[in-house]
């Protein structure tokens, strides 16, 4: 540890160094290019500081400008593509492979060196996110750019693999800087201030688990808060009232997943939420020996969006009667949700529902529906207030996971499949 210490501090100082005349105008795209072609590590160390700084102080209208030059005039080189597919077109049997292998890294976009070089400099990690934050951010409007994002998406893939993250379970001592950030960055139930906080993290049947990454210490990749209770819970209030009873983890009966929260916008479409469960569902079995109950408490984001903009004859609504204003009465949103949870698909065949496909991806069970479960503005937006539980059976997650991967099916229970029929 004190070695690799050593060494990121003689990085940082070189990285920082003021051997480079930064007072030179050049846009960020030549700056680009020289640095692809930069022989000295040290130069390239500083060129690679420098562009990192100069694109987080650009305005949005040059960081469009630079992302286009990324994707227009990084591409793969041509002339060396030509090549590597005609060695591989004539060659022999014993060399295919190895000429496969050529053609493969001739295939590869300079975009994606470029960031591997980018990435040479201390604390480049988080800066590289914050970079494809910017990149989501115009994508709708900028399609022209996706090879870009799928670029990024590559790297950050193996970056972010299992193998490279750390899960820390964060409590009322872990550093203020750590727990400010999990304030901002909650994104299911609000947490309101220091004293909420303390109750989610601090309480004895309350525990909070992260995902970290080595090159990002203190920032939260995706966090979990985890209730422990006697019972399933129908409703999100009987978990974060402040007034509630506590209880002692041996009488717990349940461990409750009851927000997940994915921290940093740069990272979407890298899955790392499924590992995280299923080491917490681990660390508690075995601190609790015998715990073997273990469920979600989720929203339903998408069904009221759903409901009101689905096509006339959608089969999902059928038998229901959405007003105008308002919405259905508990039960019977709870209804519709276990028809929208279990029969609205995608056209690859999986969930409609973005938290429905990521908890049936994951092996769980869809358990139960229960209405007026949340009374927020934001569950009664999103769904009239329905939430949901997702069961997690270690014995039987791998079959669930096969059968919704491979045939869309969607493993619930003899209640929610009744429920659904209705």
């Amino acid at each position: 540890m004190a070695e690799s210490s050593f060494l990121s501090d003689i990085l940082r100082r070189v990285s920082v160094a003021p051997w480079r005349d930064s007072s030179r105008e050049a846009d960020l795209a030549s700056m680009c290019h020289e640095l692809l072609s930069e022989r000295s590590e040290a130069s390239g160390l500083i060129l690679a500081r420098e562009i990192l700084d100069r694109y987080e102080i650009s305005d949005d209208a040059a960081k469009v400008t630079f992302f286009e030059a990324l994707a227009r005039s990084f591409g793969v080189d041509r002339e060396a593509l030509t090549t590597a597919v005609a060695d591989w077109e004539h060659a022999s049997e014993d060399g295919v492979v190895d000429a496969a292998r050529r053609l493969h890294f001739a295939a590869e976009p300079q975009t994606q060196e470029l960031i591997r070089v980018l990435n040479r400099v201390p604390g480049a990690t988080a800066q590289l996110v914050r970079m494809r934050a910017d990149l989501l951010a115009i994508l709708p409007d900028r399609p022209d750019l996706r090879g870009l994002d799928t670029d990024f998406r590559h790297l950050f893939s193996s970056w972010f693999n299992r193998g490279f993250l750390e899960m820390q379970r964060i409590g009322w001592s872990t550093p203020a800087s750590v727990l400010e950030k999990v304030i901002a960055y909650e994104a299911v139930h609000e947490i309101a201030g220091w004293d909420d906080l303390r109750q989610r993290v601090g309480d004895p049947d309350r525990k909070l688990f992260g995902f970290f990454h080595p090159a990002m210490p203190g920032e939260p990749l995706i966090f979990v808060e985890v209730a422990l209770m006697v019972k399933i819970p129908g409703a999100i209030h009987d978990i974060i009232n402040p007034e509630r009873e506590m209880i002692a983890p041996e009488d717990a009966k349940v461990a409750v997943f009851y927000s997940i929260s994915n921290c940093q916008k740069g990272l979407r479409g890298i899955s790392f939420g499924n590992f995280l469960i299923k080491q917490v569902v681990a660390d508690i079995a075995q601190e609790l020996p015998g715990f073997d109950t273990f469920v979600t408490l989720s929203p339903v984001p998408g069904l009221r969006r759903y409901a009101e903009s689905a096509e006339e004859g959608d089969p999902v609504l059928e038998g229901f009667e959405l007003p105008q204003e308002g919405g259905p009465a508990p039960d019977a949103a709870r209804k519709l949700a276990a028809k929208y949870l279990t029969q609205a698909k995608r056209k690859g065949g999986t969930a409609y529902d973005p938290v429905a496909h990521f908890h049936l991806s994951n092996g769980a069970e869809f358990h139960d529906a229960h209405g007026a479960a949340d009374l927020s503005d934001t569950g009664q937006s999103n769904s009239w207030g329905v939430m949901v539980n997702y069961l997690y059976d270690p014995a039987k997650t791998e079959t669930n996971h096969h059968a919704y991967a491979n045939d869309g099916v969607v493993a619930m229970s003899s209640k929610m499949r009744s429920l659904a029929r209705k």
